[in-house]
């Protein structure tokens, strides 16, 4: 079953054109990873526009080059004629071939459309991933089924600002910093449960100038006293990752589709910039 975006022609050239404005301002140095190395002409951002319309349409490769073709205002917004779309395969080599950094950069200009207040929040979920490619974990002789997925958010609206993907599943105080502290710019304060808590981390974000709403795990009375100065408020904002994730699994699902690690993060970080836009365009 289609999602109801296929059906409803203007909201999905607004999604398109929304999109085309984010990717067109991707750095050189991105667009060219996204761009063909056969030279055919085809640009970087119009590969952009095709894996986002893939996840918001719910549609193959195949099947999105293919409506795409048939769009009048989609054909004209990418310069294309009739017959000079590329082949889907070509889309499809494209997200194996651009990294990570690439749909963070996307990631993070999809964000930008949501008001946001510069007071985030960090939590984790998990993925499946035994749904789409149990043969192929069986073949490679791999047990992992679940993929860990840490939302850093704003908590304005919920844009969702950066992610970190993993199959090994490392501690809140591992993975907060790195995902924090690249966005430390961008925020005044962060909220995060019992399982970021380290006086690294914490001095870390202070020295950046972001203010750690972080519980302490309760060994002391100095503990207890520490928490009870959490403003509270600002603090439960910290349900709004919840909310994020409940969102996007009852959208697109709570596996992934790609066989293997790297193009299941790449889907993950797509999925999420979708999210994004589709809430800048309900707003």
């Amino acid at each position: 079953m289609k999602r109801e975006s296929t059906l409803v022609p203007k909201v999905l050239f607004r999604f398109v054109k929304q999109v085309a404005s984010i990717a067109q301002k991707l750095s050189d140095a991105a667009a060219l990873q996204l761009s063909d190395p056969a030279g055919n002409g085809f640009a970087g951002w119009k590969h952009a526009v095709f894996h986002y319309m893939r996840i918001h349409m719910d549609a193959t490769f195949e099947q999105v080059v293919d409506w795409a073709e048939e769009m009048d205002r989609v054909r004209a917004l990418l310069s294309l004629e009739r017959g000079s779309f590329p082949h889907y395969s070509t889309i499809c080599k494209s997200f194996k071939r651009a990294p990570m950094s690439v749909w963070r950069q996307l990631l993070r200009q999809t964000a930008e459309l949501l008001p946001q207040n510069r007071h985030g929040a960090i939590d984790a979920t998990y993925f499946k991933r035994w749904q789409a490619s149990s043969h192929y974990l069986h073949r490679c002789d791999r047990s992992v089924q679940t993929i860990q997925v840490t939302f850093l958010i704003d908590t304005a609206e919920g844009a969702i600002l950066d992610l970190h993907c993993s199959t090994k599943w490392p501690s809140g105080m591992r993975i907060g910093p790195k995902v924090v502290l690249r966005n430390a710019d961008d925020l005044r304060s962060l909220a995060a449960d019992k399982g970021y808590d380290d006086m690294s981390f914490r001095e870390a974000l202070l020295a950046r100038g972001v203010r750690p709403l972080i519980k302490h795990r309760e060994f002391a009375s100095y503990d207890h006293a520490h928490n009870a100065r959490i403003e509270d408020d600002r603090y439960h904002q910290r349900s709004l990752t919840e909310t994020a994730n409940s969102s996007i699994k009852r959208s697109y699902g709570n596996s992934v589709r790609a066989r293997d690690w790297f193009r299941q993060f790449r889907e993950i970080a797509l999925i999420s910039g979708v999210y994004n836009i589709e809430q800048a365009i309900e707003a």
